[in-house]
């Protein structure tokens, strides 16, 4: 197995966990962008959101993401992201949600 975030979701990589059920594995990303950054991913391997098509599995990702927000006490907000591919700035190729806020995060994350 040479995917990243499949082998975290195997436990073979360590990381630190923030929720985990038999679908979905959610823990804290490696170079956070705001205080509170967590990736949410699907065990099972799927490329990216263009891939995705079974919908419970997607309303399971949509569904962790917003336990994740309520586990970090996000209430004041957050912003959630799905890179998609190479145009769309994904950098790990499995799917992957990300929860950001504990600051505000304003309008845009970087500008073009």
């Amino acid at each position: 197995m040479s995917c990243l975030f499949c082998r975290i979701a195997a436990g073979e990589i360590p990381s630190q966990t923030v929720l985990a059920d038999e679908h979905v594995v959610a823990f804290r990303d490696i170079r956070p962008q705001a205080p509170s950054h967590v990736l949410v991913i699907p065990r099972r391997h799927v490329d990216s959101l263009w891939e995705l098509d079974d919908r419970e599995l997607a309303g399971r990702l949509l569904a962790a993401a917003a336990e994740v927000a309520r586990a970090e006490k996000l209430e004041q907000g957050f912003r959630l992201i799905a890179n998609a591919r190479e145009h769309g700035g994904q950098e790990v190729g499995h799917l992957h949600l990300h929860v950001l806020g504990g600051r505000p995060l304003g309008r845009m994350l970087s500008k073009p």
